[in-house]
């Protein structure tokens, strides 16, 4: 039985880039009612962490785990990797960002994390020092900004329904806290892109709601938190971009369908879920809590749609900020405007290789400085040394998100 945080009102939180079931998988949050409704400190909303008991082990080198790629290249009946990678998880916000960086880094790394986890459970390796430094300290920021608003608490899970249950009741808190106080963090969200024909998930930094009364559209902001006191290169604010406007495009297509064609059929299916399934007598209580009786998985999911039909479309305006890792510092704060065919068209051009439409093609010839920090460069049919002058990489000085 799976211990998981949860409370008055709280928030799922998984893995990197929000995800429900995503490779980076971490601790999921749940969100019970806002603390406003509840009669609590209207600043504080309980999230719930779910902790699983997994075999970890620093990052190996490359160079040390031999040829794996080329060992582990999916054969032709292997399917996709979406089918592969993300089945009965849904394709991650993160995914579509880190295929954009670069989509040979993006296959890469799902292969390295497949042998690892077939091959290298107990096997320790050193390496990668700074750059695991510095996404510590951006998990670490991201913990503290979410804290600021959520307390988190412990809670039992029994079953996949309930940890589905409990980040859509997450979801349904944050909202509650966001409408009620103004302002939430790290809110996840789960949405059918019915234009793809797919399930995304992610999780938002932010939410906030306009200071003008007359604006009643949540704007999104995304922080991302630089080792290096400098502002982002073009490529680095791209990437963020993207990120950002696939929020955006996830949360209108979960208020345009909450009146109508909620694909709830379709969520069973896709993650195998039963929705007349009991959920635990912890998640039972926060759903009372939160201000509803849910006794199965169905239950929870009529209130995410009723919650989704309380929202309006997010801004236009979009909001990232660049934060320096040392002092918390912001070096930079971009209004980002969306542009819904420009991201539609990223996502489209990302599931080509997700699908098996084409293969994975190599960073452009002026952005081959991220090659420098790359740790699959030693497997990259593409690299050559050019002594690159740039020091930028990914992990290290563009965001930690």
């Amino acid at each position: 039985m799976d211990k998981q945080n949860c409370s008055p009102t709280t928030n799922h939180k998984l893995s990197d880039e929000e995800n429900f079931h995503t490779e980076d998988s971490a601790p999921s949050k749940h969100t019970p009612p806002s603390a406003s409704k509840l009669n609590r400190n209207a600043k504080s909303i309980d999230s719930v962490k779910a902790k699983r008991n997994m075999s970890m082990c620093s990052e190996p080198d490359i160079e040390d785990c031999g040829d794996f790629l080329r060992k582990k290249k999916p054969k032709a009946d292997n399917t996709t990797l979406l089918h592969r990678f993300r089945s009965k998880r849904g394709l991650s916000v993160t995914d579509v960002s880190k295929t954009e960086w670069c989509e040979r880094q993006m296959e890469f790394s799902l292969l390295f994390e497949e042998w690892k986890n077939n091959e290298c459970k107990q096997m320790d390796f050193g390496g990668g020092r700074r750059n695991n430094e510095a996404m510590k300290a951006g998990r670490n920021r991201h913990v503290e900004l979410e804290e600021e608003v959520h307390t988190t608490v412990e809670l039992k899970v029994k079953s996949r329904e309930d940890e589905m249950a409990m980040k859509l009741l997450n979801f349904i808190n944050g909202v509650n806290q966001l409408l009620f106080d103004g302002l939430t963090r790290e809110l996840p969200i789960l949405s059918f892109a019915s234009a793809e024909g797919i399930w995304m998930v992610g999780k938002i930094d932010e939410v906030q709601m306009p200071r003008a009364k007359r604006d009643r559209n949540p704007i999104l902001v995304e922080t991302k938190t630089r080792f290096q006191d400098t502002v982002p290169s073009e490529a680095q604010r791209r990437n963020g971009r993207i990120q950002l406007m696939c929020y955006k495009y996830l949360w209108d297509n979960l208020v345009a369908h909450a009146h109508h064609d909620f694909p709830c059929k379709e969520l069973y299916d896709y993650f195998e879920l039963n929705p007349r399934a009991t959920q635990s007598k912890d998640l039972q209580a926060a759903c009372y809590e939160s201000g509803f009786t849910a006794l199965i998985l169905g239950d929870v999911v009529r209130h995410y749609q009723n919650t989704c039909k309380r929202l309006p479309p997010s801004n236009d305006m979009l909001v990232l900020r660049y934060e320096f890792q040392r002092d918390h510092s912001v070096l930079e704060e971009e209004k980002v405007a969306y542009d819904e065919g420009w991201v539609k068209s990223e996502i489209e051009s990302c599931l080509e290789l997700w699908l098996g439409q084409r293969e994975a093609s190599y960073v452009a010839e002026d952005e081959q400085w991220k090659c420098g920090h790359c740790k699959f460069i030693s497997e990259c049919e593409i690299y050559t040394d050019n002594n690159s002058e740039s020091t930028e990489s990914f992990a290290s000085d563009s965001s930690i998100g």
